[in-house]
């Protein structure tokens, strides 16, 4: 996680990240629609869980809500950075 973390002060994320991680890694620089773009077009669960914590952070809960399920993950409650730091530590294999 912590390698993860040091490529947030690049100017793009590393090169073969997977959808869902590049798009969290977006998510994290605060361009939300560059990591929207990115997952938006996946059919994978981890891509729609990170849909749905986008989409949670945009305020929509019935989108992410959506996403949510199809993620097959429970919705979120906890805050949104720790919600990151959970959907990164599992997609990283933490």
């Amino acid at each position: 996680m912590a390698d993860f973390k040091a490529t947030l002060s690049n100017a793009k994320p590393a090169t073969g990240l997977s959808p869902p991680l590049a798009a969290l890694w977006w998510a994290a620089k605060g361009d939300w629609d560059a990591a929207h773009k990115i997952v938006q077009d996946e059919d994978d669960a981890n891509s729609a869980w990170v849909h749905a914590y986008l989409h949670r952070v945009e305020g929509d809960p019935g989108n992410a809500g959506y996403w949510y399920r199809r993620a097959g993950q429970p919705v979120a409650k906890d805050s949104l950075e720790a919600e990151w730091e959970r959907i990164a530590s599992a997609l990283i294999g933490e």
